[in-house]
């Protein structure tokens, strides 16, 4: 329980980190005077890759935590059908 907690902080943080990044790049543009539409736009193209790196630790956290969650996940379907089948452990 305590990982699946982890990783619903991890998600929220990740994803928070991120738009705050395209939030800041946004602002920066808006700064020299470039429309709302176009910083946006720009914000989310350079913003977004920029996560990828910037943010590695955090990412790597989060991939982690996903894979094990669905490797559990695997494990109690294969467990559940196999009870379904009548076979004993």
């Amino acid at each position: 329980m305590d990982e699946q907690r982890n990783l619903g902080r991890d998600i929220v943080l990740y994803t928070a980190a991120r738009v705050a990044l395209v939030a800041v790049v946004a602002g920066v543009l808006l700064w020299f005077d470039l429309p709302l539409l176009v910083s946006l736009a720009i914000a989310l193209v350079v913003g977004f890759p920029l996560g990828l790196l910037l943010f590695r630790g955090l990412n790597a956290r989060v991939t982690a935590g996903l894979a094990e969650r669905g490797a559990d996940r695997d494990a109690e379907r294969d467990r559940l059908r196999a009870e379904l089948r009548g076979d004993r452990d």
